[in-house]
């Protein structure tokens, strides 16, 4: 019998809200199927909507590293982390890029997450609609 997972499994496999998965296979975005009031998800399709390996985990690349990903944000910055300071859920990221100090207000647990630490190497994404400028 073919490998079946309900709609959270198939969302922790996505890294995805179940409600989530469930609205993107209710819009036929996502290879599903529905029995009763429930969704199931074929795992060889996910993995093939995916373009990867049941061994590879989301975001992964075979070896395990972490894949590279495109971001639409056109002001990057690459730089070192300059500072960490942890406040209870949100965490402030000094990046030093070019001599000039970049602050990141992020939650704790996407430090925590990322590994960020002093010293590494990093990419500061800036993403906004309004950019001032200044002329001394």
């Amino acid at each position: 019998m073919e490998d079946f997972l309900t709609a959270s499994q198939a969302a922790k496999l996505l890294q995805l809200h179940v409600k989530r998965v469930q609205a993107l296979a209710r819009a036929g975005n996502l290879p599903a199927v529905r029995v009763g009031r429930k969704w199931l998800f074929r795992r060889s399709q996910l993995e093939g909507h995916l373009g990867r390996e049941s061994h590879k985990g989301p975001g992964r690349r075979a070896d395990g590293r972490r894949a590279d990903v495109e971001i639409s944000g056109r002001n990057q910055f690459r730089g070192k982390v300059a500072g960490v300071a942890f406040g209870g859920v949100m965490a402030e990221v000094r990046v030093m890029v070019d001599g000039n100090e970049i602050a990141a207000i992020i939650t704790r647990s996407s430090v925590e997450r990322l590994g960020i630490k002093v010293g590494d190497e990093v990419v500061a994404i800036v993403k906004a609609t309004d950019v001032m400028i200044g002329k001394p």
